[in-house]
């Protein structure tokens, strides 16, 4: 336990921010599963719509530190191809 007074302090701000951040990272990721779900469903308008609000949040928790900005930009990256390979035709297979 801390003893001094600003260590008392701290420890509250922490607690505090660990809250704020872990409901912040749990919509992103409850945000990023509403869009794999449309995906998996093949529903690309929905996707779409998804993606845009996870796009917004990842970008917000990047931009506030609560994750790293790179791996904001790796999840929609990878959102986005998901979304891109369901508008595309299935490719015929060969053999």
């Amino acid at each position: 336990m801390p003893n001094t007074e600003s260590a008392k302090k701290r420890l509250r701000q922490d607690i505090s921010r660990r809250e704020r951040n872990r409901s912040f990272v749990r919509s992103v990721r409850s945000q990023c599963r509403k869009v794999l779900e449309a995906v998996e469903a093949g529903n690309v308008e929905q996707a779409e719509t998804e993606f845009r609000m996870a796009a917004k949040k990842l970008d917000r928790a990047g931009a506030r530190k609560v994750i790293h900005r790179n791996a904001a930009a790796r999840t929609k990256s990878r959102l986005s191809a998901k979304i891109k390979a369901l508008k595309q035709p299935a490719a015929p297979t060969a053999g």
